[in-house]
């Protein structure tokens, strides 16, 4: 199992062996080497087996990997074997595209309830969810269990509102409001930043010219 030796480089290259190892399930193949893995995701034969021998031991010598049991296995590290309750708040034009967004359901992140400040934008339905107002945001994670919220908002009001958040429970924040937020340690915030992504894309294109 993982463990806080484990460095963030290893931990982000896991949700790519999840999607690949899924990809290999739909084609019906249910045994790979690591080098023929290294072929199709791009990593080394030799980053792959360090990477998942920090999990435990999931090759065999001379077989290779198991698909099915490597998928699953790192579903568990990653926690997929696990439900999480949902919210998203900000319900404008990114908002709603994740809302409209069916695989978060299938991996076990079900989206609640949306919230959003806006009075225009309260009592409207986005897919099956009325929106509500932001203002009644606490005592819907209170009574609904809420493991997990989506900031879609502005960055001058996301610090408020994850203060808010915090205060009744919340212990992992999804932010794509693009400011730095101070949490308590026992939360985590996970940052997309679409900007500095994009950004990073102009450098790579300006380095290859």
């Amino acid at each position: 199992m993982a463990n806080k030796n484990i460095s963030m480089a290893v931990i982000r290259r896991l949700p790519k062996y999840y999607r690949y190892l899924g990809d290999l399930l739909d084609k019906d193949i249910h045994r790979i080497s690591s080098k023929e893995l290294s072929d199709i995701i791009g990593f080394t034969a030799s980053q792959i087996r360090q990477d998942l021998n920090n999990f435990g031991g999931f090759g065999q010598q001379g077989y290779g990997y198991n698909v099915e049991a490597l998928y699953s296995e790192i579903g568990k590290i990653l926690g997929l074997d696990n439900a999480y309750n949902t919210i998203l708040i900000g319900a404008g034009n990114l908002g709603q595209a994740i809302a409209n967004y069916g695989g978060f359901k299938k991996a076990g992140f079900e989206i609640k309830a949306l919230f959003d400040a806006n009075p225009r934008m309260i009592g409207l339905k986005i897919r099956d969810f009325e929106i509500l107002d932001s203002e009644d945001v606490e005592e819907f994670v209170q009574k609904n269990n809420i493991n997990i919220a989506i900031l879609c908002i502005p960055k001058n009001g996301a610090q408020e509102m994850v203060n808010r958040l915090v205060k009744v429970g919340i212990k992992g924040i999804w932010n794509f409001a693009s400011i730095d937020l101070e949490v308590p340690k026992d939360v985590i915030v996970e940052n997309v930043n679409l900007t500095e992504s994009l950004f990073t894309l102009s450098y790579l294109m300006k380095e290859s010219e």
